[in-house]
C-alpha cells in the first residue's frame, strides 16, 4: 500500500498510541505526522513506517487543498481530525 499525503494514519506504538494523524510528507523509511495541535506542520512529527497503520481516509477539504496546490493550514488539519473522530 502507497503511502498518500493527506490521508489519515493511527499510531501503533509510543506514548502516542492510538493517535490520529495527517500525513504530510514520507520518505524512504519514515513518515511525517502532523494533528494540527501539538505536531504542526511546522514541527512534524517523524515516525516509522512500520509504526503506523494507515486508515486510507483523506478529508475532502484536505484532498481539495492538495489537489489545487492551496496551503495546508493547521486548523484544516484539526477541523479535519474532529469531524473523523465524530463520525467514527
Amino acid at each position: 500500500m502507497d503511502i498518500n499525503i493527506g490521508t489519515f494514519a493511527k499510531s501503533k506504538a509510543g506514548h502516542d498510541a492510538d493517535q490520529i494523524y495527517v500525513i504530510i510528507d514520507c520518505d524512504k523509511e519514515y513518515v511525517y505526522l502532523a494533528d494540527g495541535r501539538l505536531k504542526t506542520i511546522e514541527k512534524p512529527k517523524k515516525k516509522k513506517i512500520k509504526h503506523i497503520q494507515r486508515i486510507g481516509y483523506m478529508d475532502p477539504v484536505i484532498g481539495e487543498k492538495l489537489e489545487q496546490n492551496n496551503l495546508l493550514k493547521n486548523e484544516d488539519i484539526k477541523k479535519a481530525i474532529k469531524d473523523y473522530k465524530a463520525g467514527n
